[in-house]
């Protein structure tokens, strides 16, 4: 293969972004294309709670999953200097402990926390819960902001970036289409998953680090964002549309909150969105070469965007530099 080349990047949601940032600094000569004017106005990476959990993720995810999300938290920490690593803290109420019992068992490289340690970790949550599961290594970013800057140094490193065009080729080496759900009429087998979420502020409660509680209701994930802000979200609909969200998906999001802690009852709500994510039938992303090497099309990221997308931009990196096909991501795609 060309030691260096000519890479058109088409998509500029988080996959797409570290596609471009991972073959820039690599030294190939990248052009960013995004169909939206608005950087991140038709993604939907910018309603992601943007957790890095491969080990909570493992409950209902394949091992793949799992293994190339821990790749990709040093990928994080390593290229972005505001990533959190605070771990991740699982709890349920005491009547619905054989879910916590059954998650224990089901994921690896977490501590069983009783009430006492529980409240130390996060003193607000002292006295709700009598035992939790802390699982230290994982991480979150805030969405837009690592958007912004993947998208800030891919211009740093000297990518050209085209917003509000229709993708048409330069005569590149090679075209890496990134376009999620947007790439159905080359990708027949991806479907698109229905995401939901609230953005809430709350004056009262400070939590450090991302919450995940299983009810029976609604297991949620409240992740926070910073000055007092947090993403609710968990819901995850067959569906395709991406009409603004229904009453009862926010009275199960705010009601399973309000189960985690009644002072969020008392929260403003600044945002409530959802996005169509991309997935094939397994829920497995995949890197699929065509014409040779020309053309790569990475999707399928399904919830796992933000934990797999520097996987993906390293695995098609090495096939980029030799040629390899190491990685299970270049399986084909289930029909």
């Amino acid at each position: 293969m060309l030691s260096k080349l000519s890479i058109a990047v088409v998509g500029a949601g988080i996959t797409g972004l570290w596609q471009a940032f991972t073959h820039a600094r690599a030294g190939h000569r990248v052009r960013l294309v995004e169909r939206s004017s608005e950087p991140f106005a038709a993604c939907a990476s910018r309603l992601a709670a943007a957790m890095i959990a491969p080990e909570c993720e493992a409950e209902g995810a394949p091992p793949i999953v799992r293994d190339l999300g821990r790749e990709s938290i040093s990928l994080w920490r390593d290229a972005y200097p505001a990533t959190v690593v605070n771990g991740t803290l699982v709890v349920a109420p005491p009547r619905d402990s054989a879910d916590l019992t059954r998650f224990a068992q089901m994921t690896e490289r977490h501590k069983v926390l009783a009430a006492q340690c529980l409240a130390k970790l996060e003193p607000d949550l002292a006295g709700r819960f009598e035992r939790g599961l802390f699982y230290p290594d994982e991480a979150h970013v805030v969405a837009t902001e690592a958007l912004r800057w993947l998208l800030s140094q891919a211009r740093a490193l000297g990518i050209a970036t085209e917003f509000g065009h229709s993708f048409q080729p330069h005569g590149e080496d090679v075209i890496i289409d990134c376009r999620g759900i947007g790439s159905r009429q080359d990708l027949p087998s991806l479907r698109g998953v229905r995401g939901e979420r609230i953005l809430i502020q709350s004056r009262e409660l400070g939590l450090s680090r991302p919450v995940r509680l299983l009810h029976p209701r609604q297991s949620i994930y409240i992740v926070p964002q910073g000055n007092g802000r947090y993403v609710i979200g968990a819901s995850l609909l067959e569906r395709e549309d991406d009409i603004p969200m229904t009453v009862k998906s926010a009275l199960d999001l705010l009601g399973s909150a309000y189960a985690l802690h009644p002072a969020f009852g008392e929260a403003s709500i600044l945002d409530m969105g959802a996005g169509i994510r991309p997935a094939f039938p397994d829920n497995i992303p995949r890197a699929i070469i065509e014409d040779g090497g020309k053309t790569i099309r990475v999707n399928g990221t399904y919830r796992h965007g933000f934990l797999l997308a520097p996987a993906l931009a390293k695995a098609v990196a090495g096939f980029l530099s030799d040629g390899r096909r190491d990685s299970p991501l270049f399986d084909s795609p289930n029909a």
